[in-house]
């Protein structure tokens, strides 16, 4: 009874440290650290297994089958996602637009990629000049000229880590002849350097830590197209006269009011900058001092803080920048000699 109780406990023993054994072995495989792209290329993935069997004397054992171990190959997968919020708005003949791309590396292992900027892909009004490809050396998610740093093909391919990503601008000159609210399209290719192909595409002994690589779901290559929205405007100017003469008519008698109107309104999707509005005192005629008025307030003739001046022989308004649609009225006064 004695032999009989050890060796139950021993058999017991035994099969609980296979199971340890066991235990322990999935507990190297699978404790890696986990990745949106799976397990890092170039891990080895080892595994054996283990047989258990009674003896006649009723103990139980065990016996453990070769190891076998796998290296992880280097999946080849990138995307590129466009990262404006809507179409970047541009001016006909401006140079250096920016476009907001992210890349980012979908593979398991790190990787470099070569980037490239195609401005003739069509579906659109016209094309614009890609003028170059910067990447957001600085990571603040938006463009810094003189800060950011020009890409070039070969030179400085970005290398990212499995899941990292990185903002990429391209930078494009936009026709002067470009008509409002006209679109562009540019798209941003992104191809892993150390292969692309259909999905499964294998690259012997070329995968990070000694593996194969292989073309993953994006084959290694992705692009995204990013477009511009020309804005621009125009202005129509207005002009029209009211006359009051010394006998409460309207004939433009010398001692008669004249009253002029400058109606100036901008029309397109853009605005004018710095939109200023000038008027010379007919002969004739003698200015009303006092009279000129914008949006019905009045203005100082003398050259001051507000946006109106008469300078001895013409008036002038300065309107600033007007968005289209906006509309500005100014009047003044002469006097007929």
């Amino acid at each position: 009874m004695r032999y009989q109780a050890t060796s139950a406990k021993s058999s017991a023993f035994r099969k609980n440290a296979a199971l340890a054994a066991v235990s322990a072995v999935f507990a190297c495989v699978f404790a890696s650290p986990a990745r949106g792209a799976g397990t890092p290329a170039g891990t080895n993935i080892t595994n054996v297994a283990t047989a258990t069997y009674d003896l006649p004397n009723g103990d139980e054992a065990s016996v453990e089958s070769n190891a076998v171990t796998l290296k992880v190959d280097e999946l080849l997968d990138v995307s590129v996602a466009w990262g404006d919020p809507s179409d970047v708005t541009a001016s006909a003949g401006a140079t250096g637009q920016p476009l907001k791309f992210t890349v980012t590396n979908g593979g398991n292992g790190t990787e470099s990629f070569t980037l490239a900027a195609v401005s003739n892909g069509g579906g659109d009004d016209f094309d614009p000049a890609s003028t170059s490809i910067v990447l957001d050396s600085n990571g603040n998610g938006a463009y810094d000229a003189g800060v950011d740093t020009a890409y070039t093909s070969g030179g400085n391919d970005p290398q990212l880590d499995p899941d990292q990503s990185l903002t990429v601008f391209v930078l494009s000159a936009i026709p002067a002849a470009a008509g409002d609210g006209q679109r562009a399209r540019v798209d941003l290719t992104a191809v892993a350097k150390t292969g692309s192909g259909t999905p499964g595409t294998s690259f012997a002994g070329l995968g990070q830590g000694g593996g194969d690589a292989v073309a993953g779901a994006t084959g290694g290559a992705s692009e995204d197209d990013g477009y511009y929205r020309v804005a621009r405007a125009s202005v129509s100017f207005i002009k029209s006269a009211t006359v009051a003469d010394a006998f409460g008519g309207t004939a433009a008698t010398p001692g008669a009011t004249v009253t002029y109107t400058l109606a100036a309104t901008v029309s397109g999707s853009g605005s004018l900058a710095n939109l200023r509005v000038s008027d010379p005192i007919p002969a004739g005629t003698t200015y009303k001092a006092g009279s000129l008025t914008l949006e019905g307030s009045a203005l100082t003739d003398s050259a001051d803080a507000d946006s109106g001046s008469f300078t001895g022989t013409a008036i002038s308004v300065a309107l600033g920048t007007l968005a289209a649609g906006a509309t500005r009225t100014i009047t003044f006064q002469v006097k007929v000699d």
